[in-house]
């Protein structure tokens, strides 16, 4: 039996790519809702104060992080090998976006934030997850 498609590229391939692509979009969506002034006006006190008060550079960091993603999850599913890059890029953005969540700013809410930072390393995770798998599928030339 053979665990390829017609393409040659294994099925796991399709299947982690759409995956990390409706993560991604998800995290697009979320962008565009915390930039919505009204969006944001309907959401719990303590989501706002942390949306409100997150500096510029890190709400940078999170444009980064998803457009980033997501254009690569597009290109790793067009096989295209630049997407390793455009997840480099989505890392740091993800690591821009944490440093105020860990306190090391004036600018973080006296919120608690557990959900905040939950969310923010199961990017990282993900994010160097598909760093490493992108790589691993140019090494088995399912990349150009």
């Amino acid at each position: 039996m053979n665990d390829e498609n017609a393409g040659g590229v294994h099925w796991s391939f399709w299947a982690i790519g759409a995956a990390a692509l409706i993560w991604n979009v998800m995290g697009v969506v979320n962008f565009f809702t915390q930039m919505n002034a009204d969006a944001l006006a309907a959401m719990p006190e303590s989501y706002r104060v942390i949306v409100e008060s997150r500096p510029a550079w890190a709400t940078g960091g999170f444009a980064t992080a998803v457009f980033g993603g997501a254009l690569g999850c597009l290109l790793l599913l067009l096989r295209k090998s630049a997407a390793y890059y455009l997840f480099i890029a989505s890392l740091l953005g993800v690591i821009v976006m944490l440093v105020p969540n860990l306190g090391l700013t004036d600018s973080t809410p006296d919120v608690s934030s557990f959900g905040v930072l939950a969310g923010i390393v199961a990017s990282m995770i993900l994010g160097v997850f598909l760093i490493w798998y992108s790589k691993q599928a140019e090494s088995k030339g399912w990349l150009s």
